[in-house]
């Protein structure tokens, strides 16, 4: 009999969603009885998510040795996921034009749903800088932590000596942290398994019947962006990586992201990922996973972009060439710092709708048209932003020679 542990995380997990699947449409609304697992299960990860951002982050700063290489890292780090971003976009725009998903919708009898008014974008920008470093920590501001992470690391490696006992505390904390997340990943079968049966007991097959030219342009453009942009161009042509191997390394925190709709949620195992599987050195994944889980949003951007053609065609609204690039210029900033909770792309579409021109009723008519269908759709681009995180971190790490190869190409992988 082969023990639970000695088979592949990945396969537990894979093998535990499909059960909570067959077990969901079996047991119906009954399966809520199971929902406190899936619950547990999130409220784990949460727990270490601020603790682990802050000390890995610390700890990789001081590993650098070189303050002026976070500026390198740091600019090649922004400057890719914004491109990628957008290129997201523009994928989700092409296919949105090209499918018309939209057109023949009929939204004058959906409930208009209240949309969250949009923060702009200079007070997000401000907000990056704590007011109290302590209280970000509390409200989970991940922005905030990395910038105040980045101060005291780099105010560590410059004082050399004194701040030596510090940075060995930061040190060993990051390891701690460490350890605290294996355990927790080993609990993520179980995680995943109610957290997929809780959905489809409650939501059932045909929750996406009613919105399937949305879903397959969705899908299409998730699949589509993450072989050409992630394992065709970045790994392959950029890299000269094996993109099989990318995606083998990367198939635990995709499965976990599938699981969760959180990049937050998931930034632990992308972490770990990062380094056992991709061969990313902790001072790159320590320092561009918990920035993209913030800023990268490949995955929301093509998904916002492609909602705001559906919801043009389906009110007759005729867009141009200039409107296009309003749209894929809105969603790229607007994406910044989304919150990496699920659902949280939800409250950006009014901000992107605004800019061609629809009212705010039209608005709020299609974000309470997707509702209902929001969290199948958000599971697979939550999928595509960690994809994309594990991606351009392993193309900084190659840059900034913060790579093992060797990790990477290791055949014995499960």
């Amino acid at each position: 009999m082969i023990k639970w542990f000695e088979i592949a995380l990945w396969k537990r997990i894979l093998a535990a969603m499909v059960l909570g699947v067959v077990v969901g449409f079996v047991w119906g609304d009954g399966v809520s009885a199971i929902a406190w697992i899936g619950q547990l299960f999130i409220r784990l990860i949460r727990m270490v998510v601020v603790p682990l951002v802050f000390v890995t982050l610390v700890s990789g700063v001081i590993s650098m040795g070189d303050p002026s290489k976070l500026g390198s890292l740091g600019v090649r780090t922004l400057a890719i996921y914004l491109i990628t971003t957008l290129i997201a976009i523009s994928i989700g725009l092409i296919l949105a034009v090209a499918m018309q998903p939209g057109m023949g919708v009929d939204l004058s009898a959906v409930a208009p749903t209240a949309v969250q008014e949009t923060v702009p974008l200079g007070e997000r920008l401000m907000a990056i800088v704590p007011e109290n470093p302590f209280a970000a920590m509390v409200e989970g501001n991940i922005l905030a932590i990395i910038f105040f992470a980045l101060l005291l690391g780099i105010s560590l490696l410059t004082i050399g000596d004194p701040g030596k006992p510090v940075a060995d505390f930061m040190s060993s904390a990051a390891e701690a942290m460490l350890r605290i997340t294996h355990w927790i990943m080993e609990a993520a079968p179980f995680g995943a398994f109610a957290l997929i049966a809780q959905l489809a007991g409650t939501a059932g097959v045909g929750a996406l019947l009613d919105v399937l030219g949305l879903a397959i342009a969705v899908v299409i453009a998730c699949f589509s962006h993450m072989i050409l942009m992630h394992g065709v161009i970045i790994m392959r042509v950029v890299l000269n990586l094996s993109a099989m191997n990318f995606f083998r390394g990367a198939r635990d925190a995709m499965l976990m992201a599938f699981s969760t709709s959180s990049s937050s949620a998931t930034l632990p195992i992308s972490m770990s990922c990062a380094e056992k599987n991709l061969g990313v050195k902790p001072v790159v994944a320590s320092t561009v996973l918990p920035l993209g889980a913030t800023i990268n949003m490949d995955g929301t951007g093509l998904y916002v972009g492609i909602v705001t053609v559906f919801g043009a065609q389906a009110f007759g609204i005729d867009l141009n060439f200039v409107d296009y690039l309003l749209i894929a210029g809105s969603t790229t900033l607007v994406s910044i710092g989304t919150a990496a909770v699920p659902g949280a792309s939800l409250f950006l579409m009014a901000a992107v709708m605004d800019t061609i021109g629809m009212t705010p009723e039209q608005n709020a008519a299609v974000v309470g048209f997707i509702l209902a269908f929001d969290r199948p759709l958000d599971m697979l681009r939550t999928v595509v932003n960690v994809g994309g995180d594990l991606s351009v971190s392993t193309a900084v790490a190659n840059w900034e020679g913060e790579f093992d190869k060797e990790v990477f190409d290791n055949p014995l992988k499960n």
